[in-house]
């Protein structure tokens, strides 16, 4: 048998003690990892720890110690009553918004992680204080930072029209761009009427007694059931003139701190290029010194054990592509003699391993893999690029994707280990639907 069949035997059984025996798949995969590196690979701990993902495990750390001092100081509820006011009441917009905020992020040049790192927070606090479907919020958020992920000017366009150009294949970035927006804005759109959004739209609008659109200071109604499918009504909040004065709608020195620190992120990420997870932890370690009985709890908030789940398994893709596993696969689905096939085994290639691993990095391996049958004029690159970029990415909402994680560290007030089995399964979905329906509209009739 050969190394590369073992490591992907032994991820196969990684995934399979996690879910019977409910241990947490990052400490197994760290397990593995050592023993695959040492007794198959020939790794040292250098090798291994190669692929431990330094930037992700201090955006995850960074990002959630920051938004738990928001919502310790009620920065969040604040945010939650300017957003219903924003949309006049309409609760069942507000998804949208966030898809529509990610996609303009992404689409001007912030790093798709970046996007969400952003903006999950925000939205799944607002996702929790309505009942509203933590796993229809979570992909609304990364479907709609996708969206926009290909524009001529953002930083996954830059990258792939730039490996078209260095291959020297037909190219049309205006093609990409509308590609992933249309597949993406589809998708959001049927996991909007999946997941509770209907319903939600059925409710109508949250108002005030003097015909302003606001939220309920007063407390919510509880969540549905987790997916979305039967979401527990929002009967409308009715407030008086007073409820604007309530501790949970004034602006608070801290709020106005915390206010300014999430624009200054914002500010960070975008116009200087900075790191999002060390700004985050720097502008949290600022706020939690000047209101240190605020922060106290924050650094418990941290979503340790997500951190100790994506880090370990990200370990593990590491050492899969350190000894070739990745390249393994990629160069025998490259080698089939019937070009159609081959190019639907790499868009699900590039689906099943940026689920796990980074979406640029496999786009980046995949197009030149294709490079071979391209050239042979039976299958259109256009479409053929197009279908890969779609395929690599759209799957990010996966939990052991940087978005997917970002989503599940996110979420207050929820059964973490149900919700990640949510975004697994949801994932899992797009893993299995979305490269066949990319391949049969973008690559099928560019054949020939």
């Amino acid at each position: 048998m050969s190394p590369e069949l073992i490591s992907i035997l032994v991820l196969a059984v990684v995934f399979v003690i996690a879910t019977t025996r409910s241990i947490n798949m990052g400490a197994l995969a760290f397990a593995a990892a050592f023993a695959v590196g040492t007794l198959v690979a020939d790794l040292d701990a250098d090798g291994i720890f190669a692929g431990f993902p330094g930037d992700l495990f201090v955006v995850l750390v960074g990002v959630t110690y920051l938004f738990a001092i928001a919502r310790a100081n009620g920065t969040t509820d604040w945010l939650v009553h300017a957003s219903i006011r924003l949309v006049r009441g309409r609760v069942a917009l507000i998804p949208w918004v966030m898809f529509a905020l990610t996609g303009a992020l992404t689409a001007i040049g912030a790093v798709s992680p970046a996007a969400v790192a952003i903006v999950a927070p925000i939205a799944l606090s607002f996702a929790a204080r309505y009942g509203i479907s933590p796993l229809l919020m979570g992909a609304m958020v990364v479907h709609g930072a996708q969206a926009g992920g290909f524009s001529p000017i953002s930083i996954y366009g830059s990258i792939v029209n730039g490996i078209v150009e260095r291959e020297k294949l037909p190219g049309n970035e205006v093609a990409l761009f509308l590609a992933s927006l249309v597949a993406n804005l589809v998708i959001a759109g049927v996991v909007f009427v999946l997941f509770g959004g209907l319903k939600l739209w059925r409710q109508g609008a949250v108002t005030t007694s003097d015909g302003t659109a606001s939220t309920s200071t007063g407390k919510q109604p509880p969540p549905g059931n987790g997916t979305g499918t039967n979401p527990t009504p929002a009967p409308t909040a009715v407030l008086t003139r007073d409820d604007d004065h309530e501790p949970g709608t004034r602006l608070t020195p801290a709020r106005i701190a915390t206010l300014v620190s999430l624009v200054a992120l914002v500010v960070a990420v975008l116009a200087f290029d900075l790191d999002a997870g060390l700004t985050a932890i720097t502008l949290a370690v600022v706020l939690s010194t000047a209101w240190p009985d605020d922060s106290r709890a924050a650094v418990g908030q941290i979503a340790w054990p997500t951190v100790l789940l994506i880090c370990g398994v990200l370990t593990y893709v590491g050492v899969l592509d350190e000894m070739g596993t990745i390249t393994w696969a990629g160069e025998g689905v490259g080698g089939i003699g019937v070009p159609l096939l081959a190019a639907l085994l790499l868009c699900y290639i590039g689906a099943i391993v940026s689920a796990f691993a980074s979406s640029v990095g496999i786009m980046g391996a995949l197009i030149p893999l294709a490079v071979p049958f391209l050239a042979q004029g039976e299958i259109g690159a256009v479409g053929m690029v197009a279908a890969l970029a779609v395929s690599a990415t759209v799957v990010d909402v996966s939990p052991f994707s940087t978005n997917g994680a970002l989503v599940l560290a996110a979420a207050p007030d929820v059964d973490r280990e149900r919700f990640f089995r949510q975004l697994m399964v949801y994932g899992g979905i797009v893993v299995a639907a979305v490269p066949a329906v990319v391949w049969l509209v973008l690559v099928v009739p560019g054949f020939g």
